[in-house]
């Protein structure tokens, strides 16, 4: 089964069926959950023994663009030190920025960090405090061969995953207050509606 991916609010929809409402409740829902920007993880994460960062394939079905490519990638080290619950909070690309060139492009990247990302392994710090879930991001590049070079992972760098979070949990928020809202305003609008049938053998009133 491939790992599951969550997008939020306002990036283009990454979902992967497996897992996806479960990366909806890391993002959303889990109270516990410690935010480490990358790279700050040291103080109370290592690598498992034996383990290695593994790095994501450029997608084949992507390979005759070329483009450079970045992402992103929000996961959760669990207790364990297993990952999951990957989320795409950042993207871009050296031909459409972050605009997606066709259709099952940002996907295919996104699978690819996910399935490099679901094999790292990580040991709590003997040292460290109790252990808890850990959200954090990866940026992820990916060099084409008609790319532009330069810094590619400098287009998706998050300095402030809380933040990035917290504003996805707020615009979440107000798009179900929305929703909502819209719901409630065609039910009282279809009770108000008169009807439009006569019971049978109810003869129409007369002018």
């Amino acid at each position: 089964m491939k790992a599951g991916l969550k997008t939020t609010c306002g990036i283009a929809a990454l979902l992967v069926a497996a897992g996806a409402a479960h990366g909806q409740e890391a993002l959303f829902k889990a109270q516990d959950t410690v935010y480490a920007n990358e790279g700050k993880i040291g103080d109370r994460w290592m690598l498992a023994e034996g383990a290695t960062l593994a790095t994501p394939a450029y997608p084949a079905a992507m390979a005759a663009r070329g483009d450079d490519v970045c992402i992103a990638l929000g996961y959760l080290i669990r207790p364990d030190g297993t990952t999951s619950d990957f989320a795409v909070l950042k993207q871009w690309n050296s031909s459409e920025g972050e605009r997606e060139p066709q259709e099952g492009y940002w996907q295919a990247f996104a699978q690819a960090g996910a399935d490099a990302l679901s094999q790292w392994r990580f040991s709590p710090r003997p040292d460290a405090p109790a252990t808890r879930p850990t959200y954090t991001v990866a940026t992820l590049a990916f060099t084409g061969a008609n790319g532009t070079g330069g810094d590619i992972r400098g287009h998706c760098r998050i300095d402030d995953v809380a933040a990035v979070v917290q504003e996805r949990k707020s615009n979440a928020y107000m798009r179900q207050s929305r929703e909502r809202a819209d719901m409630e305003r065609a039910d009282r609008a279809s009770r108000a509606r008169p009807a439009m049938v006569e019971r049978p053998g109810r003869q129409p009133p007369q002018p």
